[in-house]
């Protein structure tokens, strides 16, 4: 029997739950001592499949890196202006349960959404996602961009693991199934 492919958000957040700044600078959770990579490469190697909205790529994009971070994995960009692709993303406007069904019909690894907030939000809104691994850092940020925006769901979650990072503690959450 195939091992379905899970759908994860792994994601780091403020104390008071805010993924940026308001001008959306990350220098926060560089300024925190954690430990190693906060248990990023262990959590990169279970995946094979990364999907973001435009948003956040275009934000990725303005960051001038060396080499695109994701390289190697395949990598799905929802935008409503964007389409086709370039060598390091697909971009994909599509009902997002129906593009992660037919994901999860091809074999592979979990599947990653990095964000972005509205995007995330769909996923919230359609129960899509399997997991929820948060790293909650410890800084109140009094505003920035929220990790959850207003929606009209309620998905339960059972706990099923902790994890300390030296100041940062991860907290792993599997999606509860009802009935």
């Amino acid at each position: 029997m195939d091992k379905k492919r899970k759908v994860k958000l792994f994601i780091a957040t403020s104390l008071d739950g805010y993924i940026a700044t308001k001008d959306e600078s990350l220098q926060w959770l560089e300024d925190i001592e954690g430990e190693g990579d906060n248990g990023y490469l262990r959590f990169y190697e279970e995946i094979d499949t990364v999907i973001m909205g435009n948003k956040t790529y275009q934000w990725l994009e303005s960051q001038n890196v060396n080499e695109f971070p994701y390289k190697g994995k395949d990598c799905y960009v929802f935008s409503r202006k964007e389409s086709g692709r370039n060598e390091n993303v697909i971009f994909v406007n599509d009902d997002v349960k129906r593009f992660i069904q037919m994901l999860q019909k091809k074999e592979g690894r979990d599947i990653w959404i990095v964000g972005g907030g509205e995007l995330l939000t769909s996923f919230i809104e359609q129960d899509l996602i399997d997991e929820y691994i948060i790293t909650i850092a410890p800084i109140i940020l009094g505003e920035g961009i929220p990790l959850f925006k207003e929606c009209s769901s309620t998905i339960n979650l059972s706990l099923i693991g902790t994890q300390k990072f030296n100041q940062f503690i991860e907290l792993h959450y599997e999606r509860t199934l009802t009935n």
